[in-house]
């Protein structure tokens, strides 16, 4: 599957890199607004199940890189096909500043929280997700804190600094 699916991806979106990683792993680069139609693309090569939907902060390029891992879900109870061990990281990347993608949840309803997360853990806003509130966070900070410029010990100073050490 891996090599009819690396060409067919080559061929059908423009400025699409792909790099086999290994025998059931492939990573996909797409630019940002290629993003749904390629992951529609790939959801319907049989690549049915969003594992997971990540963020990296490469601070010194001034850039995020967005990463969709997609896999397929098990046709039976007995074992995985080859095919259906195929892990794809479909990547993008986004400048820091003012980051934004278009939301997929309508094409994996469960990108939902994987977007919401992402939003509040480092600030890329989902254009067109119905909901962008906290998820795990209880208040608001002056930088989201996984970015890589979230100062953690000025953070712990100004949170708790002041509250005054216990005396035993």
């Amino acid at each position: 599957m891996i090599p009819s699916l690396q060409k067919d991806l080559e061929a059908t979106f423009k400025g699409v890199e792909v790099t086999v990683v290994e025998d059931s792993r492939m990573s996909v680069l797409a630019p940002r607004d290629s993003i749904p139609v390629v992951l529609r693309y790939l959801k319907e090569s049989g690549l049915d199940h969003l594992a997971l939907l990540s963020c990296v902060d490469w601070i010194k390029e001034g850039k995020f890189e967005v990463v969709y891992v997609l896999t397929c879900y098990m046709r039976n109870d007995t074992d995985y096909t080859s095919d259906q061990r195929l892990h794809v990281l479909l990547k993008t990347e986004i400048p820091r500043e003012k980051p934004a993608l278009k939301s997929v949840i309508d094409i994996f309803e469960n990108a939902e929280p994987y977007e919401r997360e992402i939003h509040e853990l480092y600030g890329v806003h989902f254009d067109g997700h119905p909901r962008l509130i906290p998820l795990l966070l209880e208040r608001d900070y002056e930088i989201p804190p996984f970015r890589k410029d979230f100062d953690t010990r000025k953070y712990v100073e100004e949170t708790f600094g002041s509250i005054p050490p216990v005396e035993g």
